[in-house]
């Protein structure tokens, strides 16, 4: 089908004759990059012995997928608006399996963090496509439900991922968690030619490629002074050095931007409140989640002493309520009559919420942290969704691919943000103890050199003290960023109001 048949197609009302199934479809495609955000939690330990990876190191692995990820998905945006989101989906999965296979069979912590930086590449291209898909193929009365919908496969993934992580470290190696993305893009893929209409605006911008090599640059530069902190000192010249570059080149890039006729981000954008406050929403509710998960899951193996599958499964309620509150429409049915303010306020709310939670009922067991993850996941059911559909209906149609660019931007960086600071967080609580054991770059490296189950006693309480200061740090961004949100979309929607009725 030609981009014209299929934009004629969906005009007037959006709505594609097959929409359901295809959103069934791009859900799958979208899976395989979220498995892999979540899959490496599990796997922490394994990498820390077998490729004798420092907390720098794990902190690279997971980061160089996002940063590099998170810095093309607005060129990758640029593209399928351009040239045609089904033409990018199939490039994205292809790319996506083949770097699933070199990772899996990375020899070296360098080797494998290099192959995850290529897997970010194929996951841009899917992270945009896929919503921009769901935009165009609904219509105003089905959108938000069907966002929802979408938003629930991020959940999946998050509880899906640390599953079939523990799964395979208990019976294969631990490049098997890579490899399994191999079977899920082939048949995402195949499924995408048959069933994905091709759309694009014929009129789309160019990509502005020194624009996306800038933002990753910049991103990069940032996280690795937040990373490296705790081991080289915050006022040490490399870290300053670090942070103040990557600065200067994020604001070359808004410069960037600014100037050229055909930016990867239009920055006009920002002068919308609506715009953002959801933007600022997406970053901290991502930021929560993404750090408190990379936490948790050291916290379930190292100081509780489970298994990677039994750690897998203890944080599955987290998606799991997520799943089940999306799949019944509840956010769907509550937006109407919250309102998008409203209704994100009060889903940040409870995330924050239960993120204390966990700092303070989960560090002598297991049952805090299930309160707090249930909690944590009906905050993410409600706000995200809002959030996403905030974003979407703040740019044109015609850029539904860079909007969906923005959105996988926010969720990506902060991510990796929330990840990089309160890892950096409880680096530092934990870094001062672990001087002083001999040979102690991290905690399994701590409990290993220890002398006696006193000074291991000490150990695990000195890391499980870092983890509940990260754990609120996390509650105080996720709370601030909501109420921020939701007074900048409560004011935009005052100011909407007249115009409207003008």
């Amino acid at each position: 089908m030609t981009a014209t048949t299929a934009e004629t197609r969906l005009a007037p009302t959006g709505r594609h004759p097959q929409r359901w199934l295809i959103l069934g479809v791009i859900c799958l495609a979208q899976l395989t990059v979220l498995l892999d955000n979540t899959v490496l939690g599990v796997a922490i330990p394994s990498l820390t012995r077998e490729l004798d990876a420092s907390t720098a190191d794990i902190q690279w692995m997971i980061n160089a997928y996002s940063l590099v990820q998170s810095g093309l998905l607005l060129a990758a945006g640029n593209a399928s608006d351009r040239y045609g989101r089904k033409k990018m989906l199939v490039a994205g999965l292809a790319l996506f399996g083949f770097g699933s296979l070199a990772a899996g069979l990375a020899q070296t912590a360098t080797g494998l963090i290099a192959a995850r930086a290529g897997m970010g590449v194929g996951g841009a291209l899917l992270m945009t496509t896929t919503l921009a898909v769901v935009v165009q193929i609904f219509d105003d009365t089905e959108r938000v439900k069907a966002i929802g919908l979408w938003s629930t496969v991020n959940s999946l993934g998050f509880a899906a991922g640390p599953l079939i992580g523990g799964v395979m470290l208990d019976h294969f190696w631990w490049g098997a968690i890579f490899l399994v993305n191999i079977p899920v893009a082939a048949i995402g893929l195949v499924a995408v030619l048959a069933l994905v209409p091709e759309s694009k605006n014929p009129q789309g911008d160019r990509p502005d490629l020194l624009g996306a090599l800038l933002s990753t640059i910049g991103m990069t530069a940032v996280v690795y002074a937040i990373i490296s902190g705790p081991e080289h000192g915050w006022t040490s010249t490399q870290v300053l050095a670090s942070a103040a570059g990557g600065v200067l080149v994020l604001a070359v890039f808004v410069l960037w931007e600014l100037r050229i006729p055909y930016p990867m981000l239009d920055m006009h954008f920002f002068r919308n409140q609506r715009f953002i406050g959801a933007v600022a929403g997406a970053i901290l509710v991502a930021f929560g989640m993404g750090g408190s998960l990379f936490l948790l899951t050291q916290h379930l193996q190292f100081v509780l002493g489970y298994g990677p599958l039994d750690a897998g499964l203890r944080t599955a309620p987290l998606a799991l309520t997520v799943i089940a509150l999306n799949l019944t429409g509840v956010g769907a049915r509550l937006l109407p009559k919250l309102g998008t303010p409203g209704t994100i306020a009060t889903g940040m709310t409870l995330v924050a919420a239960g993120l204390a939670a966990i700092a303070v009922l989960g560090g002598d067991g297991y049952g805090g942290m299930l309160l707090g993850l249930v909690v944590m996941g009906a905050g993410v059911a409600l706000s995200m969704p809002a959030m996403a559909n905030a974003i979407m209906s703040a740019i044109p149609p015609e850029k539904a691919g860079v909007g969906a660019g923005v959105n996988g931007t926010l969720a990506e960086f902060g991510n990796g943000l929330g990840v990089a600071v309160l890892g950096a967080v409880l680096n530092s609580r934990f870094a001062a103890l672990a001087a002083t054991v001999a040979g102690a770059a991290s905690l399994p490296a701590a409990l290993a050199a220890a002398d006696g189950p006193a000074e291991r006693g000490r150990i695990s309480d000195a890391f499980a003290s870092g983890l509940q200061t990260s754990q609120l740090v996390g509650a105080v961004a996720v709370l601030a960023g909501g109420l921020l949100a939701a007074m900048l979309l409560r004011r935009a929607g005052r100011e909407d109001s007249p115009r409207r009725a003008a």
